[in-house]
């Protein structure tokens, strides 16, 4: 009953403060991480996987192939340490530790949030730039993008149209996945670069064995999860029309 009203209880280390509002004081910091990696790296990731589709068996094509391997065999926790050592240590550039808080909690303090971006962001460009590429050519041998060509329509077109459209669906399937833990937090990349979020608290809580704070977040993460899989389902039906929620007979 407590549960469904939002009440996870007390948390075991410090018995003063209650999950609820630790939860709701360290989400937006995990929110607007988790956010701003997606909008730094699935854009790029898509347009990457584009244009390795579109040239495929090119230099380009190979490049992107490539680029996105490395990022992908790259831990996002040894990334961070790299970019803390050359930007923030040796060059002096971006902060090493700390995040925008109080006013600036959701717009600000940028300088701040572009290392721990970037670090969970360049996964994002590797999985989207490689899952749409794999699916933009498989469709691209479709019988109707054919007969899209024999009907002399240009390439752009096709490519938009057609090929782009239907091989969105694997694109739409993962989205709730990355949405979900990307706005519960990043626990490697919080517990580097000291961001007071979900995550980092996460760790600490695992340490603690604070089981409480472990249920508290389990749940916070199955219930971003099944909110954005019903929007996924909503999402369905605008790429492929022929997708319907409910069977009208």
């Amino acid at each position: 009953y407590n549960m469904l009203h939002g009440q996870f209880g007390e948390s075991i280390s410090d018995p003063s403060v209650t999950i609820s509002s630790l939860i709701r004081d360290r989400l937006p910091a995990s929110a607007r991480l988790g956010i701003q990696q997606m909008l730094f790296g699935i854009p790029l990731g898509l347009l990457l996987g584009i244009l390795a589709a579109v040239y495929k068996n090119t230099w380009l094509d190979r490049t992107v192939t490539i680029v996105a391997l490395f990022l992908m065999s790259i831990p996002s926790l040894v990334l961070g340490l790299l970019l803390q050592s050359y930007f923030g240590g040796k060059l002096g550039w971006f902060p090493i530790i700390g995040w925008p808080s109080g006013d600036q909690t959701w717009w600000g303090g940028w300088i701040y949030t572009i290392l721990p971006t970037i670090a969970g962001g360049v996964t994002y460009i590797a999985i989207y730039a490689r899952l749409l590429k794999n699916s933009m050519v498989d469709v691209a041998s479709s019988e109707y993008v054919m007969t899209a060509r024999a009907k002399g329509l240009s390439e752009s077109q096709i490519v938009l149209h057609h090929i782009v459209r239907n091989a969105s669906i694997p694109i739409i399937t993962s989205l709730p996945v990355t949405l979900a833990f990307g706005i519960t937090g990043s626990i490697f990349i919080e517990s580097i670069f000291v961001i007071p979020g979900v995550g980092q608290y996460f760790v600490t809580a695992l340490n603690n064995r604070d089981v409480p704070i472990i249920m508290g977040e389990t749940v916070l993460l199955a219930i971003l999860y099944i909110v954005t899989m019903f929007i996924t389902d909503m999402l369905y039906t605008l790429a492929d029309p022929r997708i319907k929620l409910y069977d009208r007979a």
